[in-house]
C-alpha cells in the first residue's frame, strides 16, 4: 500500500480529497464526527446541492471574495467542467441553470452525498470519532490522536473540517483548534453568506413573503453601488434573507450598517414606463382610495407598507393624487430602502470567511509551509466565493491539489 493518509472531515472536501488520494494508491482513513458523511453537502441548495458553477477558472476566481488569487492553481487544475465530469462519470447527470449553477437532474442533494461516498471506495470511514490532535516529529506530521486516547500512524494528515457555519452538521471550529496546535494562524471568522437584520420594522411585517425577479442593489457609505443582482429575497422576522441577500452580505466589509440596500420591485420597467403602467391602472380605478388600487401592482402583502412608506394618504382617492406623488411613489417601487443594522449569527451562514492563512499555506500543493505532510481542503482555508456553486468548487479544487502532493 502507499502512503498512510488520515483526513479529518468527511465533507465535500474531505470525501472528494479521499477518492482521489485512493486513485494516487494512498491508504486512506476518514474521521468524521458525525453517523452519517455530507450532513452538510444534504442541506445546500435548499436540498437540491449547487455542484459548481459551470465557467471557466478565470470567472470562479472572480466570484471568489476573499484571498482569489490564492486559488489560481487550484482551479486550474480541477475546473468546474473537471468537477462536472467526475458526478457525471459516478453516476449522476448534471444540468446548468440560471447563473450557471449546477444542479443534479433529480434535484436532491443527496445523489451527490451517494456519489461522494462512491468515490471513496475502499476508504476506511470513522464515523463518530473526533481527531483531539495532530501529531508530529521532527517537524513532519506523524499521526492523529482521537478522542479517547486512541492514536492513527499517518504519513500526511488533510484537515478539511469546514468553517463554522451550521455547527449541527460538525463544522464548528475543530479545524482551526487543530491547526493553531500546530502554529498556524487563524484570521477570525466571521459570517458570509448569512441572512441580514434590518433597521426597518415594516420586513417583520412582511415575514415569509418572497419576492421573485427583482434587483437588490447594495450601496456602501460613499454611495457608490457594490453589489447589484436580479433574483429572488425574502422578508422574516428579523429582516431580510434569501439568494440576493445571502449573495450581497459577502460584499459588506466591515460594518454592515455602514450600507444600504434598495430594493426594484419592479426591474423590468424604467421609471417612465412604470409611471405609464401606474397612470393605467389608476385611470381604471379612478374613484377607489389609493390603498385600494395597486392590487395588480403588488403582492397583496407588500401594499400597505408600501402606501404607509410613500408618504400619500392610503384614503387619498385614486384621482386626487398628485403628479409628484404618482412620480415619488414609482421612485419609492424602483429603489425600496432597506437599511442593514447587522447579521444572524455565524451558525446561521452558509459559509465562513477566515481560517487558516493562506500565507502559511502553499497554493500549488495546500501543504503546510510550517509543518511537512499536512494538508487543508475547503472551507477551512480563508478563502470564501459567493453564492452559485463556488464554494464548493472551492472544495473539491482544494481537496485535488492536496490529494496530487500527498
Amino acid at each position: 500500500m502507499g502512503s498512510k493518509t488520515v483526513i479529518i472531515g468527511a465533507g465535500a472536501a474531505g470525501m472528494a480529497c479521499a477518492g482521489f488520494a485512493l486513485r494516487r494508491g494512498a491508504e486512506v482513513t476518514l474521521l468524521d464526527k458525525n453517523a452519517r458523511p455530507g450532513r452538510k453537502l444534504q442541506i445546500t441548495g435548499k436540498g437540491r446541492c449547487n455542484v459548481t458553477n459551470n465557467c471557466s477558472p478565470e470567472e470562479l476566481i472572480r466570484h471568489v471574495h476573499t484571498n482569489p488569487r490564492f486559488l489560481y492553481s487550484a482551479f486550474h487544475a480541477f475546473s468546474a467542467q473537471d468537477t462536472m465530469e467526475l458526478f457525471e462519470s459516478l453516476g449522476v447527470p448534471l444540468k446548468t441553470e440560471r447563473g450557471n449553477r449546477v444542479f443534479p437532474v433529480s434535484d436532491q442533494a443527496v445523489d451527490i452525498v451517494k456519489a461522494l461516498k462512491r468515490f471513496c471506495g475502499d476508504a476506511q470511514f470513522l464515523q463518530k470519532v473526533r481527531a483531539i490532535e495532530v501529531l508530529q516529529q521532527d517537524g513532519a506530521v506523524c499521526g492523529v490522536r482521537l478522542e479517547g486516547g486512541e492514536c492513527l500512524p499517518a504519513d500526511a494528515v488533510v484537515i478539511a473540517t469546514g468553517g463554522m457555519s451550521y455547527p449541527l452538521t460538525g463544522s464548528d471550529g475543530d479545524g482551526y483548534r487543530l491547526a493553531g496546535q500546530l502554529g498556524h494562524t487563524v484570521v477570525p471568522v466571521r459570517a458570509s453568506l448569512v441572512p441580514v437584520i434590518t433597521r426597518e420594522n415594516w420586513c417583520a411585517e412582511l415575514m415569509g413573503l418572497s419576492l421573485r425577479n427583482v434587483t437588490l442593489t447594495l450601496k456602501n457609505a460613499k454611495g457608490k453601488t457594490v453589489f447589484s443582482e436580479l433574483g429572488e429575497m425574502l422578508f422574516t422576522h428579523f429582516g431580510v434573507s434569501g439568494p440576493l441577500v445571502l449573495s450581497a452580505s459577502a460584499y459588506m466589509d466591515g460594518n454592515p450598517s455602514d450600507y444600504r440596500m434598495e430594493i426594484d420591485l419592479k426591474p423590468g420597467l424604467e421609471e417612465q414606463q412604470l409611471d405609464t403602467r401606474l397612470l393605467r391602472d389608476f385611470e381604471e380605478a379612478r374613484n377607489r382610495d389609493f390603498s385600494n388600487a395597486l392590487d395588480h401592482l403588488l403582492p397583496r402583502k407588500l401594499i400597505p407598507v408600501a402606501v404607509r412608506l410613500s408618504g400619500i394618504p392610503a384614503d387619498t382617492k385614486v384621482h386626487s393624487v398628485t403628479k409628484e406623488q404618482r412620480r415619488s411613489f414609482v421612485r419609492l417601487l424602483k429603489a425600496l430602502p432597506v437599511t442593514p443594522a447587522g447579521f444572524r449569527p455565524v451558525d446561521e451562514a452558509i459559509i465562513t470567511a477566515g481560517g487558516i492563512s493562506v500565507r502559511e499555506i502553499n497554493p500549488k500543493t495546500m501543504e503546510s509551509k510550517r509543518v511537512r505532510g499536512l494538508f487543508f481542503a475547503g472551507e477551512v482555508i480563508d478563502v470564501d466565493g459567493f453564492t452559485g456553486g463556488f464554494n464548493l468548487q472551492i472544495a473539491y479544487a482544494t481537496a485535488y491539489l492536496a490529494a496530487q502532493s500527498l
